[in-house]
């Protein structure tokens, strides 16, 4: 499956990679800011309430903001109410939506608490009955997807029930499943289980054919920092695709060199080495900003860039920029932003 654009029903994507759904992070500037360095196939939303779209909530319509050029977008509902779903899912549909997905691996309590997120795989009745309903509220051109985990439990990893789930959620028109290597009992904790994947893999495999030839996709989540991760996770699992979060917060141009990586293998070639130079990661950072203060308000570009300096910094080459973090995160306007960055850039010391 390497170097394959993924397939998700009607959907061919650019690529196999796709932008997680992180909660805090994947507001329209981030996602905008990765698929600036290319390679991103999917791009997904934070998680999104359907009661907070149906409502007009603010805060929830700023999460599920999109424009031209953040296409194709793939729009994450979470909750344990079929009907609200459904109802979601047609506003996701009439907002711009490529794809719908329905959250079923997120292991925060006050997501589970609602009969969300990962508590769905303890409930696979619920579960089968909310993809039925978002699957039917939506047109035949937008497919559905799923993120789950292992399971709740390390019993419920043995038993595969991730592979039981995926398959009954392929049974009502479920055209992608993206599997977490972790329960939700570990959280975050402890490494990424590719077996685990490459069961759930195998199951879905087993009940819809291969994805090569249009079974459903199963697309691997965890741990994957780099472009040799992400390789490993497909030849060890047998995934179709890759789904990354927490790898892209120092490094956005990962999807890009996931995607080359895997160009060159299918050719027999070394992948080129295409690591931005320093101005470029700098650039980055400052056209990040800019984003964040175009779609939001200044107040909260300043508070996400005070946030986020600590990740961005880490891909930057200098042997350390400890100041440039602390000075960002000690500005005050967004003038002291940007003036801290070209300051590094130029070489000066940063000013606290």
């Amino acid at each position: 499956m390497l170097a394959r654009p993924l397939q998700l029903g009607p959907v061919t994507l650019e690529t196999n990679l796709l932008l997680a759904p992180i909660a805090g992070w994947c507001e329209l500037a981030w996602r905008e800011t990765c698929r600036s360095m290319g390679g991103v196939g999917l791009a997904c939303t934070d998680l999104l309430s359907p009661q907070g779209l149906i409502c007009g909530s603010e805060a929830t319509a700023d999460l599920a903001r999109t424009s031209e050029f953040d296409q194709p977008i793939g729009m994450q509902l979470y909750g344990g109410d079929p009907q609200a779903l459904a109802d979601g899912a047609r506003w996701c549909a009439d907002h711009g939506a490529t794809v719908v997905d329905i959250n079923m691996g997120c292991p925060v309590d006050k997501v589970c608490k609602k009969e969300g997120g990962s508590q769905l795989m303890r409930s696979p009745e619920l579960a089968q009955r909310i993809a039925q309903a978002v699957r039917q509220a939506l047109p035949d051109s937008i497919p559905l997807t799923a993120k789950m985990r292992l399971g709740w439990t390390e019993a419920d990893a043995e038993r595969n029930c991730a592979g039981a789930l995926a398959v009954s959620l392929a049974r009502v028109g479920v055209c992608g499943i993206t599997v977490h290597g972790r329960t939700t009992e570990q959280l975050f904790r402890g490494a990424c289980r590719r077996e685990g994947i490459r069961r759930v893999v195998e199951a879905v495999g087993e009940a819809t054919g291969d994805a090569g030839a249009g079974g459903v996709p199963v697309i691997g989540n965890g741990d994957v920092r780099s472009a040799k991760d992400a390789v490993e996770m497909m030849q060890e699992t047998g995934c179709a695709g890759v789904m990354i979060g927490r790898g892209s917060f120092a490094r956005p141009w990962v999807f890009r060199e996931a995607w080359e990586a895997q160009l060159a293998l299918r050719e027999g070639r070394t992948p080129e080495d295409r690591e931005p130079s320093e101005d470029e990661k700098l650039d980055l950072v400052l056209a990040f900003f800019a984003r964040l203060r175009e779609y939001r308000s200044e107040a909260h570009a300043m508070h996400v860039i005070r946030q986020k300096i600590s990740w961005l910094g880490k891909g930057i080459n200098k042997s350390h920029c400890r100041s440039l973090k602390d000075t960002v995160r000690s500005a005050k306007t967004p003038g002291q932003v940007i003036e801290a960055v070209e300051a590094w850039r130029a070489g000066a010391p940063a000013r606290a």
